[in-house]
């Protein structure tokens, strides 16, 4: 069991009194909150964190809910816009009490959960209310005032986002260690996007619940919602097991040829580099990161005596080494999400000028993944330090790349490789052989003019 830190406890203890202060009014005798509105909401909140918590119902609803508070963030958005703020915070307490909680110790962490949930939603009450947004909404058959109503729900999303990250990060310096400069940063970014569709979904329930078709007319929104965070979880949930093989054939490569080891990830880092200055984006950039990482995976099909050899390679065994770029192919071609990757598994060593393998193919023959993972592949072998040599400076191989480009490399893709190094800069890892090199991983200054740049790196 993970030991909480004392200022950890000390910062989730004053949430929880925060949280309890701000609930208290609605509990005081004449307060008029409005049990009625307060129990169905709260009610609803629970109700769709229970599935997650139920194993019975997970398995009713085929083993895939949505996990954590933020699924069912309308419901409480509803809410700071339909009750008073004391009363809007109670709604959180019985469903951030009851949600899933995927590490231990669990009283800590439910108690944090709940008191900060409650917070943001106060605050966003407060917000609302500021704003009149009771006589905005309508009621009965009083119409809202559209487009009014966009401004305290707006201002309700925004104030429950900013409550929820600034509380987040004050748990993650606290808790974590994370330095106070570092614990905020990029918590707001990726929040502001969803809240604000979680905002305009609480609206439009409170407008609904408002009208004359009553509380049982907001579940129609509630419902689309519940199967959009559904989808959105599958959508995680695929990507973490493509994720998860990508990382087995990494470590089964590492393992076989340890001169590897850490190579595959920068490759694939360099080439998401590249891509980026050559203007892709969305699911391109995962794919051709795959492919960067996946570049050597044939070697896994090279009989390891001969990745392992510490003498020079026969002519025979050459040959062997330069079938690893089909046996890589082979081996992710069934992988429907590599995409365009597995092109660049195969033609990585392609030439422009068609002097490379498998096939000789030259120009834009040559897919265009694997123009970008080749330059990508040089870069980091000539830059990475290893047992038996020392990494070129970045500005030396940024020489030798441009120096070769056009017979070796697309020239395009070194342009772009150089302007990103402007940009952001490069700091490879170093890795260590622990054999010995032999003379096809280490060429002489004769053998390097006449050879790739990265020949040095030929089983890399």
């Amino acid at each position: 069991m993970k030991v909480i830190p004392r200022a950890a406890r000390v910062y989730v203890g004053c949430a929880v009194l925060g949280a309890g202060a701000s609930a208290l009014p609605a509990l005081r005798p004449g307060a008029a909150t409005p049990w009625g509105t307060v129990a169905l909401l709260a009610a609803l909140y629970a109700l769709c964190e229970l599935p997650a918590r139920c194993p019975l119902l997970g398995r009713a609803l085929g083993g895939h809910v949505p996990r954590g508070t933020g699924s069912f963030f309308p419901v409480l958005l509803a809410a700071a816009l339909l009750l008073p703020p004391a009363a809007a915070a109670l709604t959180a307490l019985p469903g951030s009490l009851l949600a899933r909680v995927e590490e231990p110790p669990a009283a800590p962490r439910r108690a944090w959960r709940a008191a900060a949930t409650a917070l943001a939603v106060w605050a966003a009450a407060h917000a609302a209310d500021a704003l009149s947004c009771s006589g905005a909404l309508g009621r009965g058959p009083d119409a809202p005032d559209f487009p009014y109503a966009l401004l305290p729900a707006g201002a309700a999303a925004l104030t429950f986002c900013l409550a929820l990250t600034a509380l987040d990060g004050g748990i993650r310096a606290t808790a974590d260690g994370v330095p106070l400069r570092a614990a905020w940063r990029g918590l707001l970014g990726r929040a502001l996007a969803p809240h604000a569709v979680h905002g305009l979904a609480g609206l439009m329930m409170a407008v609904l619940w408002r009208s004359t078709y009553g509380p049982v007319a907001a579940l129609f929104v509630l419902l689309p919602m519940y199967i959009s965070c559904w989808i959105f979880a599958q959508y995680h949930r695929e990507r973490a097991a493509h994720q998860a093989t990508i990382r087995a054939l990494v470590q089964a490569v590492d393992i076989k040829d340890r001169y590897t080891r850490g190579h595959s990830e920068r490759v694939g880092h360099a080439s998401v580099l590249i891509a980026r200055e050559l203007g892709m984006a969305g699911e391109r950039l995962d794919v051709v990161r795959f492919a960067g990482i996946l570049h050597d995976v044939g070697k896994l099909g090279v009989p390891t005596r001969v990745l392992r050899k510490d003498g020079p390679l026969t002519p025979e065994e050459r040959r062997i080494i330069e079938l690893h770029p089909e046996y890589g192919h082979e081996m992710v071609r069934g992988i429907g999400f590599l995409g365009e990757a597995r092109a660049a598994i195969l033609h990585h060593h392609e030439r422009m000028d068609g002097g490379g393998y498998p096939y000789g193919l030259r120009g834009e023959e040559i897919p265009e993944f694997a123009r970008v993972v080749a330059v990508a592949d040089a870069f980091d072998a000539m830059t990475s330090t290893r047992s038996y040599s020392r990494a070129r400076p970045v500005p030396a191989a940024v020489t030798e790349l441009e120096r070769c480009a056009g017979s070796h490399f697309d020239p395009r893709m070194v342009a772009a490789l150089v302007r990103a190094l402007d940009r952001h800069g490069w700091q490879p890892a170093a890795t260590a052989d622990e054999t010995s090199p032999h003379p096809e991983q280490v060429p002489s200054p004769r053998e390097r003019d006449t050879s790739s740049p990265a020949r040095s790196k030929e089983r890399a």
